[in-house]
């Protein structure tokens, strides 16, 4: 039988993730790679695994995948057996693979405890987990204790990133800020831009839907309830929460408007939104007069197209199309700046970053704004996320 190519080199369309270059290699290193399920992860992990293996001695390679770990002593088990055996092979440097490691609850204090004791002070480790990991402030239980390593966030593909994907190379703006959002450079491809826009609002930045696989919006939504149920917190009340955003998008809501449509407290709904802010699922925008208001209503939008889509349909709930224009550029100035706000009065501005002012628009805009507010269209948007 004629070898088969390993399944995360079997997709029609593959592509190294971005994130891989900012691991810390060097001993001792502790990475700490925090993002959904589904994004890519493992995936990228085995890419890396495939390049160390020319680089190193095999058995100087241990892989865990934590999901299939129940418990935390046969995570210890499984530590210790790999440790007993490279003492007597006389292996002084290993790669340590903890995948999805918030799947066994106290993992941290394990870890921890052999990394005081100087067990890997020769070891490079990676530990990744859903966002989970950033919730419960496991992240910071490693202050001083990460050497070379770094925590970093594994999000789905931006738009320019999908465009790299599928051949169509774009420098990012080096400035972006003020009103700078000139994107004639982009006028030649800006066809093809558009076109892949179109197929991105439907796939977003996960590799399944980018490959067709028909079952990826039930993958999603049952790794979502997963990440649900482990946080100890009832589905229906989530599907509640989300089906409320996705009716009232792109329209700013309160916690008060939400908790009075599902006859629930507002401090529930709070928690119910932190929490899939945690998981990567929603993203906040707060009203900005000067400084941040937080007691006034804000803007709730889901960070992926295709996220977007998997919630409808779990929630039964339909959403605007200008709502998804808008939550996709929220999404890329966020990732951006950081933080991102909205402002209104009389007229709203969609979202204001830093010295940007941005209206989002599936349609031509029907009024006029003040100046210093960019106002984007839905074929001016593919050009300005291109650039992002």
């Amino acid at each position: 039988m004629a070898d088969e190519a390993p399944w995360w080199r079997s997709r029609e369309i593959r592509w190294k993730p971005s994130w891989l270059e900012d691991l810390g290699l060097q001993p001792f290193s502790l990475n700490i790679v925090v993002g959904p399920r589904l994004v890519g992860k493992t995936t990228g992990l085995h890419l890396l695994i495939e390049e160390q293996l020319s680089l190193r001695d095999p058995l100087s390679i241990l892989y865990l995948n934590l999901d299939l770990a129940p418990s935390l002593d046969s995570f210890k088990s499984l530590l210790d057996a790999y440790l007993r055996m490279r003492e007597a092979k006389g292996i002084e440097s290993s790669l340590l693979i903890f995948d999805e490691v918030t799947s066994v609850p106290g993992w941290w204090r394990l870890v921890k405890g052999y990394v005081d004791a100087g067990a890997f002070k020769g070891d490079v480790l990676i530990a990744t987990g859903s966002s989970s990991l950033r919730l419960k402030g496991e992240v910071e239980l490693f202050p001083g204790r990460m050497g070379r390593g770094r925590e970093i966030l594994a999000l789905p593909l931006s738009f320019r990133e999908f465009l790299g994907v599928m051949g169509v190379e774009v420098e990012p703006s080096i400035g972006l800020t003020g009103h700078d959002l000139d994107t004639s450079i982009l006028l030649p491809n800006a066809p093809r831009i558009r076109a892949l826009f179109r197929d991105y609002l439907r796939t977003g930045g996960f590799s399944l839907p980018i490959n067709g696989d028909p079952r990826a919006e039930e993958q999603l939504i049952r790794s979502l309830e997963g990440e649900i149920l482990r946080a100890g917190r009832s589905l229906e009340i989530a599907r509640g929460v989300i089906s409320s955003l996705l009716k009232a998008a792109p329209s700013p809501i309160s916690f008060n408007s939400i908790a009075s449509n599902l006859s629930i407290s507002h401090r529930t709904v709070r928690e119910y939104v932190e929490l899939l802010t945690g998981l990567m699922v929603l993203g906040q925008a707060l009203f900005f007069d000067g400084a941040p208001k937080f007691r006034k209503e804000r803007k709730i939008f889901l960070r992926d197209p295709f996220l977007a889509r998997a919630m409808s349909i779990w929630t039964a709930s339909g959403f605007l199309e200008s709502a998804l224009y808008e939550w996709v550029v929220q999404e890329h100035l966020m990732r951006k700046f950081g933080s991102i706000y909205y402002w209104r009065d009389g007229y709203e501005v969609d979202i204001i970053a830093e010295g940007l002012k941005v209206e989002a628009k599936a349609g031509k805009p029907r009024r006029r704004y003040p100046k210093g507010v960019t106002v984007l269209d839905k074929d001016d948007i593919p050009l300005l996320l291109a650039l992002i």
